[in-house]
């Protein structure tokens, strides 16, 4: 036997092997598992190397060391659930909803009371806020950012959190490995040096940032929480293109909210879930208290929130089946925005049902895509759609929303996109809103964004050529694993 035959049968077992550990103790999807047996059977070396940096899941160390820094605050808890038990007009607001509410339930989620939320639907809006709340903080400012860039906006906010820093404000900052790749480690530093605390989410090995082995697994949140009373969400980093200040992805069109009222806990929370265990900080619930991070609320406002995440420590996509469940309760409209369209079969079949059902459905994207790959990818998915009634719209700019709106009371605002990296490899976050007006309210900013938009019906799509066409069904291919 010579040598290329026992290269064969190491190929086949270490095939095999992958193969059976997909299958049993990683528990991939089926459509996964065919996208990744596929990729080493045709690609033997470089399919390797692609499974080693995108495709093995979370070790079972990581994942025990995630849930073991999770905190848990029993007693807000009880005491919100208390407040709207006893509110008997709470009841009746949302005697519709409470399918949807126990549902986010079931995923760790409260509903929160009381809460004023404010849209931002530019960057620079957004900036201005938060530099004010910043500016006027007087005991903490939690934040966490998939992208703090070292640009203009970013010195900018940095200036900022550092001059609070020097004045005593407990001042923590997490930053994710992969998003911040360009920015410098001494940019942190500086924030250091003048008395705040600084965690890196999933560092590279050895510190080299080219050689980290969790590549495919960042943190997308965008959580900002300012004395406990204050939080921001959504979509919108700290980088000057996110404020439409680069010519190839402008006007830039985000979505992200600031929120007074009891929606600020779980938000806190979850800021310290990821704190407590980038910073391997193991301080308890009454710690935090102490510290005033969990301050009465303010009853800002009449809108309800649950706050859901997920991540890949999770074998439950909670995000995603909650969307799910959002879909199937619509009865007369669903209003999406997302940059990217690449949701999985489960997703695919609720909106198809909810189409079926005589649900008006609306999906914007943008048309001057990010990354032209996944564009096409969105596109082939989005032409069913369109055949099926869907009015599909792109948007003229580079459109970054992450907003799911359903009839008149339930809307989902976050950082969570339409996708199978955003409900499976990264940490997200949502803000599922029981509001009436909040809902009108983003209905008119749909309403306008139609203006700036190009229609994609039928005739758009046979209008492709057929080369984008062939390119969309081979990325298409591929489309669940990364």
């Amino acid at each position: 036997m010579n040598v290329w035959f026992w290269v064969f049968i190491a190929y086949i077992s270490i095939n095999f092997l992958l193969f059976l550990s997909m299958v049993f103790l990683e528990r991939r999807k089926l459509s996964s598992i065919i996208s990744w047996t596929t990729i080493l059977t045709i690609l033997p070396i470089v399919g390797y190397l692609l499974y080693i940096v995108f495709g093995s899941g979370l070790s079972v160390r990581v994942r025990k060391m995630i849930a073991d820094h999770k905190l848990y605050e029993v007693e807000y808890d009880e005491a919100i659930a208390n407040y709207l038990l006893s509110d008997e007009s709470s009841k009746e607001k949302l005697k519709d909803e409470m399918g949807m509410i126990s549902c986010c339930y079931k995923y760790g989620s409260i509903i929160c009371p009381g809460n004023d939320i404010q849209f931002f639907l530019f960057g620079d809006d957004k900036i201005n806020a938060l530099l004010t709340d910043i500016e006027n903080a007087k005991e903490s400012i939690n934040m966490e950012y998939y992208i703090f860039a070292d640009d203009n906006v970013g010195k900018q906010v940095m200036d900022a959190l550092i001059k609070k820093a020097k004045e005593g404000v407990k001042v923590r900052l997490i930053y994710d490995s992969v998003g911040c790749l360009h920015a410098p480690r001494r940019f942190f530093r500086k924030l250091k040096k003048a008395g705040g605390e600084v965690a890196e989410f999933f560092p590279p090995f050895a510190h080299i940032r080219l050689i980290n082995l969790k590549l495919n697994y960042r943190n997308h949140k965008k959580i900002v929480v300012i004395d406990g009373k204050i939080a921001y969400t959504g979509g919108i980093n700290i980088r000057d293109d996110h404020m439409g200040r680069k010519k190839r992805v402008s006007p830039w069109r985000d979505c992200h909210i600031r929120m007074i009222g009891s929606g600020v806990y779980p938000l806190q929370n979850a800021f310290l879930n990821d704190w407590r265990y980038a910073n391997k900080e193991n301080f308890t619930a009454s710690k935090y208290v102490e510290e005033g991070l969990f301050p009465k609320p303010e009853i800002g406002g009449d809108a309800f929130v649950q706050v859901v995440c997920s991540g890949p420590d999770s074998e439950v996509q909670n995000i995603k089946e909650v969307y799910i469940k959002m879909l199937t309760n619509a009865k007369k409209s669903i209003l999406l925005q997302t940059p990217y369209f690449v949701p999985d079969e489960a997703f695919l079949s609720a909106l198809r049902i909810a189409l079926a059902s005589g649900v008006e459905v609306k999906i914007m994207l943008p048309s001057k895509p990010d990354y032209r790959t996944i564009f096409w990818v969105s596109l082939s998915y989005l032409k069913e759609f369109a055949e099926l009634g869907a009015e599909i719209y792109l948007y003229d700019g580079f459109l970054h929303s992450k907003v799911v709106v359903v009839d008149d009371m339930l809307m989902s605002v976050g950082t969570c996109n339409l996708d199978h990296r955003s409900f499976a490899l990264n940490f997200e976050d949502t803000v599922i809103i029981y509001s009436k007006q909040c809902n009108a309210q983003y209905r008119k900013y749909f309403d306008h964004d139609i203006v700036h938009c190009k229609p994609a019906d039928t005739m758009f799509f046979k209008r492709q050529r057929w080369l984008t066409k062939f390119a969309q069904a081979i990325f298409r291919l591929f489309s669940q694993i990364f």
